[in-house]
């Protein structure tokens, strides 16, 4: 069974720009695109019907804005599978649910709350945080129009965790299908509360740190495919910082969180906070088992 990529829109600019870009990937990948508005109007408009139709305005709206996003993938790419449906539930939820049978789920940075498009939305902050497939925040360009990727790399951040890493597979996988480099990142610190007297740290206080970098980039290398260009960087500096860096010269960043079970709270870390709020390019943040 091929699973479909979902888009969940609304018809802010920052979610045509995600219709754009998801309907690239599902072409890219062959998979059908499905694009999903999800809204509890039900609730909020009780029984006000649009005139002339026996239908809510807010569905109507909806169904109009699925219509839109749908006509708009397949100009982009007229062999695309496309389908689309309109939710009636909370975002969150319905998003989540999503994931649990789709490729890869794509959201905006934000939708029609009229906060700054600086900062994620809080539909795509929460759904990252619990999403069971591997989820793209859109960021980047800011008309409404998703532009093909310009630099020719993807970056990929690599945890404390490096050995069997999802966002490292995924990030060898999303190389060999764009025919482009990787460079996998590791950032290190030399931690304030060390001194230079402990003997590991006598002569060079940094070095310690650093060769750990280097030792989990190793691990993380270990499977790399041999057609896939592979480049490591040890970065000093705070993850979060090396990160959105490197973003402002790829056209893909690739970051982990972890999913542990049985948790219900959200699941994501200061790193993935502040690279979904301030990267460059679109983020994609893949599960991985806690």
């Amino acid at each position: 069974m091929t699973l479909p990529m979902v888009v969940g829109v609304d018809g802010s600019e920052p979610s045509l720009r995600a219709v754009d870009w998801a309907a690239d990937e599902a072409s890219l990948r062959g998979v059908p695109l499905r694009v999903v508005y999800a809204s509890l109007w039900e609730r909020y408009e009780g029984t006000s019907i649009a005139e002339g139709l026996a239908k809510p305005d807010e569905q109507v709206m909806a169904e109009d804005i699925v219509d839109t996003a749908a006509r708009r993938a397949r100009r982009r790419h007229p062999e695309l599978a496309v389908s689309g449906e309109v939710l009636a539930e909370e975002p969150e939820y319905a998003l989540v649910r999503e994931s649990r049978s789709a490729s890869m789920l794509v959201t905006g940075t934000r939708g029609r709350s009229g906060l700054a498009e600086a900062l994620l939305g809080s539909v795509s902050l929460i759904v990252a945080g619990h999403a069971q497939c591997p989820m793209v925040v859109v960021r980047g360009n800011h008309d409404n129009q998703a532009r093909t990727g310009t630099h020719g790399r993807i970056v990929v951040g690599v945890g404390e965790k490096p050995a069997g890493s999802a966002a490292v597979r995924f990030a060898f996988d999303e190389a060999r299908r764009r025919g482009v480099p990787v460079d996998v990142v590791r950032a290190w610190r030399w931690p304030a509360h060390e001194t230079t007297d402990h003997p590991l740290m006598s002569g060079e206080p940094a070095r310690l740190h650093e060769q750990q970098a280097v030792e989990a980039l190793d691990t993380a290398l270990q499977d790399v495919p041999a057609d896939v260009e592979a480049h490591r960087r040890t970065v000093e500096g705070h993850t979060r910082t090396v990160l959105v860096d490197a973003s402002r010269d790829a056209d893909l960043l690739v970051i982990g969180a972890k999913r542990r079970s049985g948790h219900y709270g959200l699941q994501l870390g200061r790193v993935a906070h502040g690279v979904l709020h301030h990267s460059a390019c679109p983020v994609v943040v893949v599960p991985e088992k806690g």
